[in-house]
């Protein structure tokens, strides 16, 4: 032991890390600013603090305290950006639900989780309904209705309360108190795993807080910026950009449904400069029928993730006026963890290239420790040839503290001092990780290894196509060969043949596909490609 150890933390030099700062500063530094806006409703940062603590203050009457869980099953409303902040602060976690699951994995999920509080929106009402009913009477959930004018579908009031009335019992003026360890859990969030039931991700307050404070500084984020929620804020926490928007004092545009016309709308309206969304969404803006397009003079800045965004997807997106940063995540890793940061030496390439550039998922965010590409086999770093493919692997603060209830399944998780993400990359001579696809979507044909993600790409500069999504189907000779399921845009038609022979221009011969089948394509409410359905179609017989 040295003179350095004998100065110890105290309540002068330490304070727990948590998103709750943020709003407790803002509502004090700028309390007539514009917060929230859905559609006639408008509140101040005054106001929003003042609700989040009544939330809070409410369910503390209702008996929520340290450690439990409150769920939420909302669209993106003020009632689930104030839960980010009221239900932290009232010692719960909060555990908000994907609208789009069936009542039997909501009922798993309610039940794994623990809940005490269900907060529901109306619009969900059946699917809650029905989970409800097959838990029994006896689930001992006390659940709080949202009634939201803005909900056109309706839907039936469950709880004996609704979300207003327990506000109303709440104090504006209660204290505001912050985490008595930083490491404590702040929210729940499943997976939304393709086989098996989804695992309880658990996030703590440090890693929120860092994330927030990370996000801002790698997407460059100003103050006062105006930010249009299409993120769903079950899906990461809305990638904790209500946080990172907190901080900076911005504006929240809310709103319950992604279309080409509310996000044309709300640019030209609300002056929106930033958003999120996966790459579907980017295709919806381009494919956007005139009547739905506005017109806007400002730049607006786009961060994206999910599958690989196409060259061609990026290429079109910014000649309408949106500069787009692609990032890459997972649910264990709060959202983005790495991101494709810009250079200014590439500023003269052309069109193309920069989109190539632009499309690769990038380089650990400033509060990420390490995110390395591993050899699946030895453990060790792959060569930076941008050929070598190995698997993403993740280190540092935002990363999840473990799977709830599950230590199995968190051991596996973390391996040799990682997090393996089951994501499958290459790292560039720069640094730059880029995905070629999960460990599960891998097609191997005739021993070839073939990336489904670079034969969606080459389909994607297709004219017609508006979505492809690729999977392997069994071949008596090669073992497997990719089968390609092709989305196209309104009004194009392309044949099977002609898409094959398109794919000749672009891929090597062992990489075509050998069957395209078009249709709608199944996708979660983030805009996912839900692969698994197509392989089941597969294994079925009906392709």
């Amino acid at each position: 032991m040295n003179d350095y150890d004998d100065l110890e933390k105290n309540r002068a030099n330490f304070v727990p890390l948590s998103p709750l700062s943020l709003i407790s500063r803002t509502a004090a530094l700028y309390p007539d600013r514009q917060a929230v806006v859905h559609g006639d409703r408008r509140y101040t940062w005054a106001d929003v603090f003042s609700r989040c603590r009544q939330l809070s203050s409410g369910l503390k009457g209702l008996g929520i305290g340290r450690g439990d869980t409150v769920a939420v099953m909302a669209a993106n409303t003020p009632e689930m950006i104030e839960c980010h902040y009221g239900v932290a602060a009232s010692g719960g976690v909060l555990n908000t639900i994907n609208t789009r699951l069936d009542p039997d994995t909501i009922a798993y999920i309610l039940q794994h989780g623990e809940a005490r509080v269900l907060i529901c929106d109306t619009a969900f009402s059946t699917s809650v309904e029905a989970a409800l009913k097959s838990i029994g009477d006896s689930h001992g959930i006390t659940v709080i209705d949202i009634a939201d004018s803005e909900n056109a579908s309706g839907g039936t009031r469950l709880g004996k309360m609704d979300y207003e009335a327990l506000l109303e019992s709440g104090d504006p003026e209660a204290e505001w108190s912050l985490p008595g360890d930083e490491w404590d859990a702040l929210a729940l969030n499943y997976t939304s795993g393709t086989s098996g039931r989804p695992k309880g991700v658990v996030y703590h307050h440090r890693g929120s807080m860092l994330m927030t404070m990370g996000t801002i500084a790698d997407w460059q984020m100003p103050r006062h910026l105006s930010y249009l929620y299409t993120v769903p804020l079950f899906h990461c926490n809305g990638w904790g950009h209500v946080f990172a928007v907190t901080a900076l004092a911005g504006t929240l545009i809310c709103n319950r449904a992604v279309t080409p016309k509310a996000i044309y709308d709300a640019i030209a309206d609300h002056g929106v400069t930033h958003f999120g969304g996966a790459p579907i969404v980017l295709g919806m803006i381009i494919n956007a029928d005139d009547a739905d397009r506005r017109p806007f003079d400002h730049t607006v800045e786009v961060m994206t993730a999910g599958a690989p965004p196409p060259a061609a997807i990026l290429e079109g997106i910014e000649s309408l006026g949106f500069n787009v940063t692609q990032v890459y995540g997972l649910t264990e890793t709060y959202g983005h963890t790495v991101m494709s940061i810009w250079q200014g030496k590439w500023d003269d390439e052309d069109f193309a290239t920069r989109a190539k550039l632009k499309a690769r998922q990038g380089v650990p965010l400033t509060i990420t420790e390490d995110a390395a590409v591993l050899d699946t086999e030895t453990g060790k770093p792959v060569p930076r040839d941008g050929e070598t493919i190995g698997e993403i692997a993740l280190r540092g603060n935002t990363v999840m503290k473990g799977y709830l209830k599950n230590p199995e399944a968190t051991e596996a998780a973390f391996k040799d001092g990682y997090f393996r993400s089951g994501d499958l990359a290459v790292m560039h001579p720069d640094g730059y990780i880029e995905v070629r696809d999960r460990l599960k979507d891998i097609i191997i044909s005739g021993g070839e290894n073939i990336s489904s993600v670079e034969i969606e790409n080459a389909l994607h500069r297709h004219p017609a196509v508006a979505i492809a999504a690729v999977v392997a189907r069994p071949d008596p000779r090669w073992g497997e060969t990719p089968c390609a399921f092709v989305e196209l845009k309104s009004g194009q038609d392309v044949t099977e043949e002609e898409l094959i022979t398109f794919s000749r221009q672009h891929l090597a011969g062992f990489k075509i596909p050998k069957k395209v089948v078009f249709g709608e394509i199944p996708k979660t409410a983030t805009g996912k490609l839900q692969k698994f359905t197509l392989r089941e179609r597969i294994k079925a017989g009906e392709v």
